[in-house]
């Protein structure tokens, strides 16, 4: 299997904050989650994987490519981006948008277009500076799927807005995935809609990459116990990721395979997953 991303110790300084030693990859016909708290890293990863900035460090390769290298601007036809805020001209509706990228794209697709502003229930005459924060997000998207890119790069699509509106997007990028040479870089924080779509998660946070796994071998290989005092101290310490003390008990995210089975345990969540590695690199 091809990678669609793939990052390799990658570094970048800025006044106050250091993205530091980041490797993972994305493989075709997957979706990555990139998760973290705001301020974590995650835009600028994304900056650095379409070329806005340079890298002081590492390697980085989108659809086979140095983003730094002249030949990326080619690369980019086979890209689609949608960013946290959403800029087109105010004055214009959407064939009006239409009209702008068919000179950008060389495989833009009227048609297909014409079909997403359907699906989305976008109105075609609406001006853009009339658009909510909901339509001007999807009318980014159905940009982002009208040139038969190859990948999708996204930068908290979902963020503000509502559930129905989320869900209608993650659908989306689940149709887009069942070509096996389109994948998808989603960066998030709202864990659930991750927990949804991804089929891999990265978790980056203050600018460290704490872990990148499968979706599903995450929320198998990890526990909640929820135990007595007594019982949390026969637990093994390399089994804990880290733990929260109560008056009366400990609540605590564990490796299940390193524990006793007969202990009860819960499911873990992804959110709990990530808040639980949190605590436990913060030391809190």
């Amino acid at each position: 299997m091809n990678n669609a991303i793939e990052l390799k110790h990658l570094n970048k300084s800025f006044p106050g904050f250091e993205l530091k030693d980041v490797s993972f990859a994305v493989p075709e016909g997957m979706i990555l989650g990139l998760v973290g708290e705001n301020g974590a890293g995650k835009s600028t990863i994304i900056n650095l994987l379409m070329g806005a900035i340079p890298r002081d460090g590492g390697e980085i390769s989108v659809l086979g490519c140095d983003p730094a290298s002249k030949e990326f601007t080619a690369v980019k036809q086979d890209v689609g981006v949608v960013l946290d805020e959403t800029y087109f001209p105010t004055s214009l509706d959407a064939k009006g948008v239409a009209y702008m990228m068919r000179s950008a794209y060389k495989n833009w697709d009227d048609a297909r277009f014409s079909e997403l502003l359907a699906r989305l229930e976008l109105p075609e005459k609406k001006l853009f500076k009339d658009y909510s924060r909901g339509m001007r997000m999807k009318l980014a998207i159905a940009v982002a799927l009208s040139h038969h890119a190859r990948l999708l790069v996204m930068d908290e699509p979902t963020g503000g807005l509502d559930p129905i509106v989320r869900d209608d997007i993650l659908d989306l990028l689940n149709d887009f995935t069942r070509s096996e040479r389109c994948s998808v870089l989603l960066s998030s924080h709202i864990v659930s809609d991750l927990e949804k779509v991804a089929d891999l998660i990265a978790f980056i946070h203050k600018g460290k990459l704490l872990f990148c796994a499968e979706k599903d071998r995450l929320l198998e290989d990890y526990a909640i116990l929820r135990l007595t005092r007594a019982e949390y101290e026969a637990v093994p310490g390399e089994a804990v990721v880290s733990a929260r003390e109560g008056k009366y008990d400990v609540e605590a995210l564990v490796r299940r395979a390193m524990v006793n089975e007969a202990l009860p345990s819960e499911h873990a969540t992804l959110e709990e997953v990530i808040l639980f590695f949190v605590k436990g690199v913060d030391g809190k």
